[in-house]
Formats: C-alpha cells, structure tokens, sequence
C-alpha cells in the first residue's frame, strides 16, 4: 500500500498537470468555433461549441480525476500507516492540496463560469504536491508517543482543512490583483492574463471562502492550545510553530476586518490575503526547517 501510494502521488501530480495544460489551451481557444460555416446572427443557442469551451470540459474532467486519485493517494497512505494520513510535513501537504482541489470543485459547481481560473489551481496544487513529493517525503512509520491522540484528528484536521480553503483563496485574491494591475495599464507577464479574470467575482470568491475557512483555523489554534496543555502542562508556550499560527490568524482577521470596512480599497485586502497565505507557507516551510521547537519532532 505504501508503494502504492507513492506511484499514486505521481499520477495525481500528472493529472493536475494535464487539467493545467487544458485549461491554457482554453484561454488560447476561448471565442473560436468549432466550425468556420457559422450562419451570420444565428441566436446564441445555434452557435456550435467553440473548441475553448470543449478543452474547458475536458479540463474539468481531468481535474476530477486528479482529485479522485489524490483522494485515493491519501487513502493507500493511510491504510499502510494504519492511522490518519497527517502525521509529518509530507501528509500535512498531501491533505491540505486534497482539501484545496475539493473546495475548487465545489465552487466549481456553484460558479461554472469561472471555470478558467482552474488553471490557476491546477497550477498551485501540481507545485506544491512536487515539492512534497521531492522534498518533504517521509517514509510510513509509528506516531511518537505525543502524537498518539484523537487531538491529532481534531486539531490536524482543522488545520488542514483550513489551509486548504485559504489555498483557494489565495489563487482568487492573487488573480484580482492579475486583473487590477491590467486595468491600470500594465502590460508586462503575468498581467497580460489579465483581461479574461473577472474582477468582481474573483474578490467576492477569495472574501467568501477565506470567511469560511477562519473560523476553522481559529478552532484549529484553539483545539492546539488544548492538546498542547495535555501534552506538555500548558496552553501556551511561545513556540515557534504556536507563533507562527497566531500570526496567520492575527494577518486573516486583519484581512477580514478590512473587508467588512468600506473605506478600505480591495486591492489592499487582497495583499492582505496574500500575506496571509504567506504566513501560511512560512509557518508550513520556514518554522519546520529552521526552526527547532516542541513541534519539530512532528515534521509539522
């Protein structure tokens, strides 16, 4: 199962790949017909399906397959290790990108006019299930003994489901700003992505899903203050991974708070959220590799 598991990452990282490189050949194709005999002012109805929006389709399948097969990654790996597949900084990864693609999914269905932005996602989920892959990959074994709790359910699960949502949200704040920035007349990569984005719904969907997943990373945060004082005889103890969490929460309230603020432009509550994710990454990457704490014995 373990081997399985392993071979399993590759396929998934090839699916998401292969969705990113469909949903670029949408953008190239998008507005072009099928067919060039198109009777002139035919109703909208009569128009054949341009090739973009069946490259769309196909994009969307390849995505549910990748999140299929990355469900079915975690799924090996959890059977082979007997317990919850989030036991390091690799498992950590491998179920915070699941959580990511599933919510896209989600908010795919609801919004299927955003369809495009999958590239995005795609693209994000690829990169950081390599890195995982290459660099943070841990062989299956025992929990040490702190980690041996149903608090490892709770509070990891939590987080990751959160960092998951954030994901997503970070991909719809950072193409808002792709658009903003077009708008105001530059030109240069990656803004020459900019005209295709829809401003308005891009801001609307990272406010939307960053709102959802803050109260799961404030119970998340809470839940480890709990476990950590059955742990170790105390609620808080200023270490670097307890830091590092208060301040991604501290930067996603401060976002939040600017947003339900009228007088605060939103492509400052973008950066915001792109902060956010920043810490995230930091708290993920940085505290884990060079930083040495109570939580270093995790790898989370």
């Amino acid at each position: 199962m373990a081997a399985l598991s392993d071979q399993l990452l590759v396929v998934t990282v090839l699916a998401y790949l292969a969705a990113m490189v469909c949903h670029a050949a949408e953008y190239a194709f998008a507005g072009r017909p099928a067919r060039a005999l198109v009777p002139q002012g035919a109703p909208a109805h009569e128009q054949p399906p341009g090739r973009g929006g069946q490259l769309g389709r196909l994009a969307v399948g390849v995505t549910v397959l990748a999140v299929a097969v990355h469900a079915a990654t975690l799924l090996t790996r959890a059977v082979a290790a007997e317990r919850v597949p989030w036991g390091n900084m690799y498992e950590y990864l491998l179920s915070a990108t699941f959580v990511g693609g599933v919510a896209w999914l989600v908010l795919l269905a609801r919004r299927p006019a955003l369809r495009h932005l999958g590239l995005y996602v795609a693209l994000v989920n690829a990169v950081l299930l390599g890195i995982a892959g290459l660099v943070l990959y841990e062989p299956i074994g025992p929990l040490v003994p702190a980690l041996d709790s149903y608090w490892l359910l709770i509070h990891v699960a939590a987080a990751v489901t959160a960092t998951g949502l954030f994901l997503v949200g970070f991909v719809g704040a950072a193409l808002f700003l792709l658009r903003t920035g077009y708008d105001r007349g530059r030109r240069s990569f990656p803004f020459t992505l900019g005209p295709r984005l829809p401003a308005d719904a891009l801001e609307r969907l990272s406010f939307r899903v960053h709102a959802f997943g803050f109260p799961i990373w404030t119970f998340a945060v809470i839940a480890g203050a709990i476990w950590a004082e059955a742990a170790w005889g105390r609620y808080w103890g200023w270490d670097p991974k307890e830091v590092w969490a208060f301040i991604s929460w501290v930067v996603y309230a401060a976002y939040l708070h600017a947003r339900a603020t009228p007088s605060v432009r939103r492509t400052t509550t973008a950066w915001l959220a792109l902060a956010g994710w920043l810490t995230m990454l930091l708290n993920l990457f940085g505290v884990n590799i060079f930083f040495v704490g109570l939580h270093s014995y995790a790898g989370i």
